[in-house]
């Protein structure tokens, strides 16, 4: 539990009081391997708080390939925030890449307390904001970079999930094959 005040409060001060009206509201889960946290066509009423593991986000098209929009590593909010927020069906799905624990809490009851603690709301808008940062500089990623400079940024943002998670995950994330990911990895070693 210390470990998310700290990363919210690193984010935005909380008083007292929204600490323990927060902490009411967390539950602790753990999720499995392999499970997921959120489904698409779901309408999602619960966000989380990662404090172990690996998750995803990915997209399913219509042939079932899928494409890995965000990982996640603790400690991570976590959850189908378009379904949170607009209250229609979720489009994305959150996987457990490894064990997980997430603590999770109703969205509704979150949002019912901004009036009384304006500390609350204002973590929730800065929170928003930083993932907002986060997405439109993956998006920049994608566009701007080569396969081999997104890998390195991988390596420096992530510098532990290649020996937890698969390789197709990066590659699918990476926005290249698995096939491709072999050949960068090889040529960076050749190189070191």
């Amino acid at each position: 539990m210390t470990a998310i005040f700290d990363f919210l409060t690193r984010i935005s001060p909380l008083s007292d009081d929204a600490q323990r009206v927060l902490l009411g509201m967390l539950r602790e889960e753990s999720l499995g391997k392999g499970n997921y946290f959120a489904l698409a066509g779901n309408v999602e009423t619960q966000y989380g708080l990662l404090t172990a593991g690996v998750m995803r986000a990915f997209y399913r098209n219509a042939d079932g390939e899928e494409y890995n929009k965000t990982l996640f590593t603790p400690v991570s909010f976590v959850g189908a925030y378009a379904s949170l927020v607009s209250g229609q069906p979720n489009q994305i799905y959150l996987q457990a890449l490894t064990d997980c624990t997430v603590w999770t809490a109703p969205y509704a009851s979150l949002t019912s307390n901004y009036d009384r603690f304006p500390d609350l709301e204002r973590l929730a808008r800065k929170l928003a904001e930083r993932y907002y940062v986060v997405k439109e500089q993956r998006e920049l990623e994608i566009v701007m970079l080569d396969a081999g400079e997104r890998y390195q940024l991988f390596q420096q943002q992530f510098p532990t999930l290649e020996q937890l998670i698969p390789q197709y995950h990066i590659a699918s994330y990476l926005g290249i094959t698995p096939t491709q990911l072999s050949r960068i990895r090889r040529s960076f070693a050749r190189n070191d």
